[in-house]
């Protein structure tokens, strides 16, 4: 249940974060950190399972 709440908001702000909070990127930089924040929670919390 949380990894399904998790997933829906880094998709929604990955999405559509830059409309809804009103930040400029236009390298891409800020969609990079929310990817990389993304894919090391998921490598942090599979290393803590076992």
């Amino acid at each position: 249940m949380v990894a399904s709440i998790a997933l829906a908001m880094f998709v929604a702000l990955f999405g559509w974060g830059s409309r809804y909070f009103g930040w400029s990127d236009p390298t891409g930089k800020v969609q990079l950190a929310l990817f990389t924040a993304f894919i090391l929670g998921v490598v942090a919390s599979y290393k803590s399972r076992g």
